[in-house]
């Protein structure tokens, strides 16, 4: 007996690594497109469901998906009633693993095909080809997937030999209504130890097959793992911020919800199943009382598979249909749950994106880097406007606030390239594309260059600050001809971010930044001849002249690192 408990965990275990294994190789073979698709599929409720179906159907996990979207929230890649489209979508893309279950794994012994598919996995794992490989990850997968599910099957004692067990269950299934109650929070519990709605969903499947438990009671332990699966978001949700909280809370409300009406109708809710599955030629599974004798072959224990598997999918059908109508208000009840934080002037050094850690999948997490880079980038051209106004100060006292203030924006840019470098180096290398992993190191010479940005920021300031020492200023000549430069380092700046908020530089981008960089190099010889030409002919400002071209000097590496960028960005 202890051998057989040990046996069912173990293939239980099998069964969710097979889950994972298969969900990981599918989102890595299509994690590019997986996240374009995501990012462009929910401009309207509509879309937004249609998507979180797809993409739950593709990847196999609900909770997956979930978490994906309270880190697409996060990262700001989805405003909250998207995410709350794309949860509901992914409610009823959940159900094809029931499906799968059903119809493969009781129906046809696909096992039996497990140990030839992990020789065709093997194979295609070999390959140098990057896809061939992400797909015998999705292959063998599949095939412990489904040979745990066989020797879950296997393990579970037979009601027919071991009687005691039915009569346990039976003091469980003979209280009425509190029945339904005991076997939903069963069925929660079960969910929130396992972590897995589809694996919960199959231990219930197996269980009905060998007659443990009435399809009615099955039902309800159904509606305890669609409250089960919401944990997983919320724990993702902890440390995220707090839009992403609350799409958490908006996954919990539409399952709560949904178990609620679902209870209030349930015999009702549970006949019309039954009378669908009599009406595919099967017997009804609602009048199948006499679990004992149920035979895992029969059309019995068939009518009782597909009556769950029909349960799961109208349930989350039906709740989707009426919810639907009401994202506003959904919305509107989580914002005020879940008050955000009052609105004041937010530390420019504070990380907007990637705060919340990555997303549930490596692949997608690169989103949330690729915000956080645009961001730096913003907040590193902000600085230019402090180098501006401390060229342009004459008094002692507001030059200081200024240089302060680049002094900061110096540590600011050391500070978010060290998070953002730590959070890229957490990204599993492998458990991502090739073509991720060039980004990634693309992205780590980016936020390199962002970094030394804010060195040249500091730099200007202690030459101006030397400048300031010695008594001497710039004329308005020169500050005119700083302003011109620093107004083509701007226009840089912002042919940069453009570039950035693409995932790679098109040619005319490219050009631009190009462009714009001969244009600084140009500027720069030019100041550079005019005051030399100023020098010889009156030496007596020399050492203003030093700390000018000096500036414009530095003023101009600002135009290399930014069009390093661009070059960066290039390569991708």
């Amino acid at each position: 007996m202890i051998l057989q408990i040990f046996t069912l965990l173990g293939a239980l275990g099998m069964f969710l690594y097979g889950m994972n294994l298969m969900s990981e190789g599918l989102q890595k073979a299509a994690g590019d497109r997986l996240r374009k698709f995501l990012e462009a599929m929910t401009s309207n409720r509509f879309k937004s469901v249609a998507t979180g179906l797809t993409i739950t159907s593709i990847i196999q996990s609900s909770s997956a998906t979930t978490v994906m979207v309270v880190g697409f929230v996060n990262a700001g890649l989805l405003a909250l009633h998207q995410a709350v489209g794309v949860i509901m979508g992914a409610n009823i893309g959940t159900t094809v693993t029931a499906w799968l279950i059903s119809l493969l794994g009781f129906k046809a012994d696909i096992a039996i095909l497990a140990v030839p598919l992990m020789a065709l996995g093997f194979v295609m794992s070999i390959s140098k080809n990057e896809r061939r490989k992400n797909l015998s990850e999705c292959i063998i997968g599949f095939s412990l997937l489904f040979l745990g599910l066989s020797l879950m099957k296997e393990s579970v004692p037979d009601l027919r030999e071991t009687p005691e067990v039915l009569e346990f269950i039976k003091g469980w299934a003979d209280m009425g209504f509190g029945s339904v109650i005991i076997f939903m929070l069963f069925g929660t519990i079960l969910t929130l130890v396992l972590q897995s709605s589809s694996a919960t969903m199959a231990l219930t499947l197996i269980m009905m097959s060998m007659g443990w438990i009435p399809f009615h009671m099955g039902a309800a332990m159904v509606l305890g793992e669609n409250i089960g699966t919401t944990i997983t978001a919320n724990i993702a949700a902890a440390v995220a911020n707090t839009n992403a909280r609350r799409a958490a809370l908006a996954h919990t409300l539409f399952n709560v919800f949904g178990v609620i009406w679902a209870l209030a109708l349930f015999k009702p809710f549970v006949n019309l199943i039954g009378l669908i599955i009599a009406g595919m030629g099967y017997p009804n599974p609602a009048e199948i009382v006499t679990t004992s004798t149920i035979d895992p072959a029969s059309a019995e224990s068939t009518a009782m598979l597909y009556g769950l598997s029909m349960f799961h999918t109208l349930f989350n059908t039906f709740n989707t249909c009426i919810l639907i109508w009401f994202i506003p208000q959904m919305v509107s009840i989580v914002t005020s749950i879940i008050k955000g934080k009052p609105q004041q002037e937010e530390e420019a050094f504070r990380l907007k994106f990637i705060s919340g850690g990555h997303t549930s999948t490596a692949e997608l997490s690169i989103s949330q880097a690729q915000k956080e880079i645009q961001h730096f980038a913003q907040i590193s051209r902000n600085g230019l406007g402090y180098i501006r106004s401390a060229i342009h100060s004459t008094k002692s006292d507001e030059f200081e606030i200024y240089r302060q203030k680049l002094v900061k924006y110096e540590e600011i840019a050391d500070r978010i390239e060290f998070e953002i470098a730590a959070f890229l180096k957490d990204i599993p290398q492998e458990s991502v594309s090739e073509h991720t992993r060039e980004s990634i190191n693309s992205m780590y010479k980016i936020v390199n260059e962002l970094e030394s940005l804010g060195d040249s920021g500091e730099a200007i300031s202690r030459i101006l600050t030397r400048r300031n020492m010695h008594d001497k200023q710039f004329d308005e000549n020169n500050i005119r001809n700083i302003d011109s430069l620093l107004n083509l380092v701007d226009k840089a700046y912002g042919i940069m971010i453009d570039n950035l908020k693409g995932e790679s530089v098109s040619m005319l981008g490219l050009k631009k930044a190009v462009d714009c960089e001969i244009e600084i190099n140009e500027l720069r010889n030019i100041l550079r001849e005019e005051e030399i030409k100023c020098i010889e002919k009156d030496g007596t400002n020399y050492l203003a002249s030093v700390y000018y071209m000096d500036v414009i000097s530095e003023i101009e590496r600002m135009g290399d690192f930014i069009i390093n960028i661009s070059q960066a960005l290039e390569k991708k």
